[in-house]
């Protein structure tokens, strides 16, 4: 029987590049993907793969044997990543990718270093109980997910290839199983930290800071205090992100701290949904029983995530703990006010304002409440908002968002009176608002009926529609405009599952 590793010698879809894996051996272990039985190319992202510099013709002959693990690529260098974690506020001191198979890096054409992960391609040492596979289902949802965020113009790992693997996976049913590919900018999180710090390896701390540093942030190398000024790089960067969900109405579901990324991208796509009808408590997860990832409750998670990683760092803040201590929690504090700018700079977009005044908060406040009020669906009642910014005649489409359309007449009269002390001609401000203001988004029950027609009927049509309608969420698309309604009442997915 030929091996993989002889089947993979004539493969050079990928110019490796592998920085991590030359990192220290206890950063990692070393993991082959597992064997598929019947690989199936579901889809291939032939942009994304052109971008990363791969061989689109090869992989479009080899795909389904490369991304289901069963062909190893020259010059992959597979390995599964260590990592601890706070999970719902409890520590775990060792979890890893118990179902993630990093191939390797490649320098795509625009010079950045990105990830080439295999997600569901079977056991690594990190896995404990599970068989680290995945399901069709929750390799789909992320698939369509991480690509809307991408055409959203929000920061996220992106996918590569699906593919089905031709064997089952066991889960509360038999489902059929399947592999993401996933690309990065690289998979390192706040819980990857937390593992050499639960450990007490100090030198493990500063030989992955110093390789966040180089990776993501040089600019940071000359820093009087680098450690520190890393610190607050992060946190500038999941402030903006965050801020970013809110302005979409998405919903993580599982902000474990070994869910966040220190590059500042929105990673692991598992009960993560988009809100239909606004309501700030507003949680998908199954797994989430008590809130604690709501809608709201994503900020304040981020702080409360960052803290931990400022914890990790204290030693190399400053040789003095009270010192560094001082100094991180003037970073988390301060995280707090960067969060709160971000947000309120694109709710400002979002009613279509370029100035500032002092009452806008207020402003923004009040159409929050009324939609909350009013269970008006937030996608649509911000894409209608952006009409009236420059045509008064599509009034009615906006109220009628609100289940009683008269208590918007207040609201509508405080924002034209504010409108006009802005710096925009309607025209304008209506472009602005649209580029802002999505038509579009995956809507979880598009999702669920993507999946199920995957799952039970081997039909993926669903699929490649809301891929390419998703593409472009911010124009109208008039043929698929029945995309940008909200879910009838039978229609509601009401829980998102994480798919492990």
């Amino acid at each position: 029987m030929t091996s993989v590793l002889e089947k993979a010698a004539p493969v050079c879809a990928f110019p490796f590049d592998n920085s991590y894996a030359r990192l220290p051996q206890h950063f990692f272990a070393r993991q082959e993907p597992s064997q598929a039985a019947e690989p199936w190319l579901i889809k291939l992202n032939e942009e994304l793969a052109a971008e990363l510099g791969l061989d689109v013709d090869l992989l479009r002959r080899e795909g389904a044997a490369i991304f289901s693990g069963n062909l190893l690529p020259e010059g992959a260098e597979p390995l599964a990543m260590a990592y601890a974690g706070h999970q719902f506020g409890g520590f775990v001191p060792l979890l890893g990718d118990g179902r993630a198979i990093l191939l390797g890096e490649v320098i795509d054409r625009n010079g950045k270093r990105r990830d080439i992960q295999l997600k569901g391609a079977g056991q690594t040492p990190f896995s404990r109980r599970g068989d680290g596979r995945a399901a069709l289902g929750p390799v789909l949802r992320e698939y369509i997910v991480s690509e809307a965020m991408y055409a959203l113009g929000i920061p996220a790992t992106r996918a590569l290839a699906a593919v089905s693997t031709g064997q089952p996976v066991y889960r509360e049913e038999v489902l059929p199983g399947a592999v993401l590919t996933r690309v990065a900018g690289s998979h390192i999180r706040v819980g990857t930290f937390q593992f050499f710090a639960a450990r007490g390896d100090a030198d493990g701390i500063k030989a992955l800071a110093d390789y966040v540093i180089e990776r993501h942030y040089p600019e940071l190398k000359a820093a009087e205090n680098r450690y520190l000024a890393l610190y607050q790089a992060i946190c500038e960067r999941q402030a903006a992100l965050i801020a970013r969900w809110l302005h979409v109405g998405f919903i993580h579901g599982v902000m474990n701290t070994d869910n966040m990324s220190v590059s500042g991208e929105t990673i692991d796509f598992g009960p993560c949904a988009f809100m239909d009808t606004y309501d700030p408590a507003t949680v998908f997860s199954s797994i989430d029983h008590h809130g604690r990832y709501a809608y709201a409750n994503q900020p304040g998670i981020g702080q409360w995530n960052l803290a931990r990683l400022g914890e990790t760092l204290l030693p190399l803040i400053d040789v003095i703990q009270d010192t560094a201590v001082e100094r991180a929690n003037d970073v988390i504090t301060d995280y707090g006010k960067r969060f709160q700018a971000h947000w309120l700079s694109g709710m400002r977009r979002k009613i279509g304002l370029v100035s500032e005044e002092d009452g806008d908060l207020d402003l923004i406040q009040s159409l929050l409440a009324l939609m909350q009020e009013g269970k008006a669906d937030f996608t649509l009642a911000f894409r209608r908002l952006s009409a009236l910014g420059g045509d008064d005649a599509v009034e009615t489409a906006f109220t009628a968002s609100f289940r009683e359309p008269e208590a918007c007449g207040e609201w509508l009269a405080r924002w034209r009176e504010r409108l006009r002390r802005d710096l925009q001609s309607p025209s304008e401000r209506a472009e602005a608002m649209r580029k802002v203001n999505p038509a579009f988004i995956p809507r979880n029950h598009r999702i669920e009926q993507a999946i199920v027609a995957a799952t039970d009927d081997g039909d993926f049509t669903l699929f490649e529609t809301l891929l390419t309608v998703l593409s472009k969420p911010y124009d109208d698309q008039p043929m698929f405009a029945a995309y940008m309604e909200p879910p009838k009442p039978q229609e509601r997915v009401l829980q998102t599952f994480c798919g492990t």
